[in-house]
């Protein structure tokens, strides 16, 4: 077993050799390309092929992230400062060896809404995952926001961050024998806006072939792709704030102004109680069509799946948004009859049975949670089911006492890496350390045997059956674990969105 921090260790690639660093007992590579910097005339073209490089190259330090603003989710979640620039095209690899040995591969797209995040965060550290289960983990970064996900025909091609995603995927496959990974062997995973590009990735049949295995996590089924037409009104109103008058303006408009109005342009869009953001992925009739999830579906049929979400997934937007911690029952009302239009209220008070709770913050975490992403989540569980290849389906209950963030979005992802200690996250105060380090464990176990063998059970855990739809039979993510059937009541309550 490795040992110490910092020690240099060398990898051998197709590209060049590069010298990373020994942690937790594993290797780890920072900065590594997948794709030429996309800057100067590559800032708005899709991800062209990495150049070799003489000699030995760096990899023990963090590359730029992204460029972005502060995360939506940085109350439950804690912030973090990074070096942005637009070269960002890199992955972080963990490897228990760059041996040529051909481990199985898990490769992370985080979330952020597009708009934030990277994979190269310590949060998303694969140490754990790697050292316990002699896996390689790899996190991928991509552009966010208007560098990576504004529609502007003529300027830009359409999805980039996306095209970014298949570019990791395509190197990582041609690459990480390299260091000690099995390209036959991968397993993509992703939470969020991470959870829909593995979507993405499922609908594509020329990328799907690159991997075994997928896990979407708390992935927003409910969210359509953006429609061309409607990704154009919000570029138009991006260059408005910009100034720009014409396509050459975009070549010399900075990261720093381009961050300045993708904020305008999010301030604009916002509306009570909705958390879409206006850069979203869009249903380009080249990569996609307007039904992402049925072309993902027939990508899920033929792999083994595991689909998952939080119990209370919309508490991490709304526990301390005071917009909706002071709405009157006419703006809750409102947002109700977008989903449910002359049921409104019908709805809201099955929504007060369920939770126990009449509060605004209860029945609109509790509604857009489901519309969002537990309802279509478990809608795409039942129809990969009735194609024959049912999905493992989970669901993250643990939540400190007391605490108002409850079991919200992104609660899970620090107990499925087994990285605790990289977080210091108000939606994790007040929980007991050793319930919490036994939860990690067993969550890392589970997503570790999953990536190895295609099963997520593991010794010591309740026998975790596939998800059906007579019984929707679910795992419980808690202290102590459980199954259940049908846990989120589906056959009970006639308002679902």
């Amino acid at each position: 077993m490795k040992t110490g921090r910092n020690e240099p260790q060398i990898a051998v690639t197709r590209l060049g050799r590069l010298k990373g660093t020994i942690e937790n007992g594993v290797e780890v590579y920072r900065a590594v390309p997948y794709a030429a910097p996309p800057t100067g005339a590559l800032r708005f073209r899709p991800p062209e092929t990495a150049s070799a490089w003489s000699g030995e190259r760096d990899a023990t330090e963090h590359g730029p992230v992204a460029p972005q603003n502060r995360s939506r989710l940085a109350v439950p979640m804690g912030d973090f400062t990074r070096t942005q620039g637009e070269d960002c095209l890199t992955l972080t690899i963990w490897t228990p060896a760059a041996d040529g040995k051909k481990r199985p591969v898990l490769v992370w797209y985080h979330g952020g809404a597009f708009v934030s995040g990277a994979g190269s965060l310590d949060w998303y550290s694969g140490a754990s995952l790697a050292k316990h289960g002699d896996i390689v983990v790899v996190g991928v970064n991509y552009r966010l926001g208007i560098l990576g996900f504004m529609h502007k025909p003529g300027l830009s091609a359409t999805n980039l961050g996306l095209r970014d995603q298949i570019a990791a995927l395509e190197f990582i496959h041609a690459n990480i024998v390299d260091f000690g990974g099995d390209p036959d062997a991968i397993t993509v995973a992703g939470q969020s806006a991470g959870g829909l590009s593995v979507l993405a990735l499922l609908a594509l049949p020329q990328t799907r072939k690159f991997f075994r295995r997928s896990i979407i996590q708390s992935s927003p089924f409910g969210r359509d792709l953006k429609a061309p037409e409607d990704a154009a009104v919000v570029a138009a109103k991006t260059e408005e704030f910009l100034g720009i008058r014409n396509d050459a303006q975009w070549s010399t408009v900075s990261p720093t102004d381009i961050l300045a109005a993708q904020a305008k342009t999010m301030m604009h869009y916002a509306r009570f109680a909705d958390v879409t953001p206006p850069y979203w992925p869009v249903a380009d009739r080249e990569l996609f069509g307007a039904d992402m999830a049925v072309s993902a579906l027939a990508g899920a049929a033929e792999r083994e799946t595991i689909v998952g979400y939080t119990r209370d997934e919309s508490t991490a937007f709304f526990a301390k948004n005071e917009q909706v911690l002071k709405a009157d029952d006419a703006a809750v009302e409102g947002r109700f009859r977008d989903f449910f239009g002359a049921d409104a209220r019908a709805a809201m008070r099955e929504y007060a049975e369920r939770t126990g709770e009449s509060s605004p913050v209860a029945l609109l975490s509790a509604m857009v949670g489901d519309a969002a992403l537990a309802a279509k989540s478990l809608d795409f569980c039942d129809r990969l089911a009735t194609a024959g290849n049912p999905a493992w389906v989970y669901r993250f209950d643990w939540a400190a006492p007391g605490n108002p963030f409850k079991a919200c979005h992104c609660i899970e992802i620090p107990f499925m890496f087994d990285s605790l200690p990289h977080w210091s996250a108000p939606m994790l105060e007040g929980g007991a350390p050793a319930g919490m380090t036994t939860l990690a464990a067993q969550m890392r176990d589970s997503w570790i045997a999953f990536v190895r063998t295609g099963n997520p059970n593991v010794a010591g855990m309740p026998v975790w059956p596939r998800y059906e739809q007579t019984s929707r039979t679910t795992m419980l993510f808690d202290t102590p674990c459980r199954i259940a059937d049908d846990p989120a009541g589906r056959k009970r309550w006639r308002y679902w969105p």
